[in-house]
């Protein structure tokens, strides 16, 4: 794959991306994360693993898990590349009690998500987050800021467990491009992305679409928080701290 169809595959990834919770108050964002960080603890059945972010029709027709499918990189790769030198990255997959006991993370990032799937063999009646993806949420965000990064090729039901995170972050499919992902979360792009649907609260409601008499959805059509690149966003903070200051 040629280096400019991956970044061109990275601009999607950043594009199509949306954020649907920035910190549990609202003058106080979570992200972007900063790179220069004590200890960061990782977690989630989709923080490294290639074919969960590819989904179906990828390589063969209903995808399949691991990472030796096709040439790409990680969420977790590409989170190891991002951060300073001095930073202290814990993985943990399922996030075992010894690790969550552990208080000492400046913040936590959890991946979970839907496992690959083509056509009919992704529909299902409940549209519930495949465990063990809940139950590491709950552990994980317990105790520290934690950031939840959904993996799907559709909306889930995700309303239980809101109350448990600081941030939360629609990735879709970001395929072979985990960098689009870190790109985002680290504020080297800013979120632009909206919801394409509505997100329902519960599979109750389905099918609800925009305009209808009793539309009431956890996030409406077109929902998502934009944010502005981190280096931006300190220089407007520099400026205006320096003009308050001579004012």
């Amino acid at each position: 794959m040629k280096q400019a169809h991956r970044e061109l595959a990275r601009e999607a990834v950043r594009k199509s991306m949306v954020l649907l919770m920035n910190g549990k108050i609202a003058n106080a964002p979570l992200l972007p994360l900063p790179k220069k960080a004590k200890k960061i603890l990782f977690a989630g059945s989709h923080a490294h693993n290639l074919g969960f972010q590819c989904g179906g029709w990828t390589i063969n027709w209903q995808g399949q898990g691991g990472n030796n499918i096709t040439v790409g990189t990680t969420i977790l790769d590409t989170i190891k590349a991002a951060v300073g030198p001095s930073t202290k990255i814990v993985y943990s997959e399922n996030a075992t009690t010894e690790v969550v006991k552990s208080k000492d993370f400046s913040y936590e990032i959890v991946v979970v998500g839907e496992q690959p799937y083509a056509e009919t063999r992704g529909d299902n009646m409940n549209l519930m987050i495949p465990e063990p993806g809940p139950q590491t949420v709950k552990k994980v965000c317990k105790n520290i800021k934690c950031v939840v990064i959904l993996v799907s090729g559709q909306p889930l039901v995700i309303e239980p467990y809101l109350w448990h995170m600081d941030t939360l972050v629609a990735a879709w499919l970001p395929r072979t491009e985990g960098r689009g992902v870190t790109n985002i979360l680290f504020g080297d792009n800013g979120f632009t992305g909206k919801l394409s649907r509505t997100w329902f609260k519960t599979v109750d409601q389905l099918l609800m679409n925009f305009g209808d008499p009793n539309y009431d959805p956890l996030f409406p059509l077109g929902f998502g928080f934009t944010t502005k690149p981190a280096a931006r966003s300190l220089r407007a903070f520099l400026s205006y701290s320096f003009m308050s200051f001579w004012a």
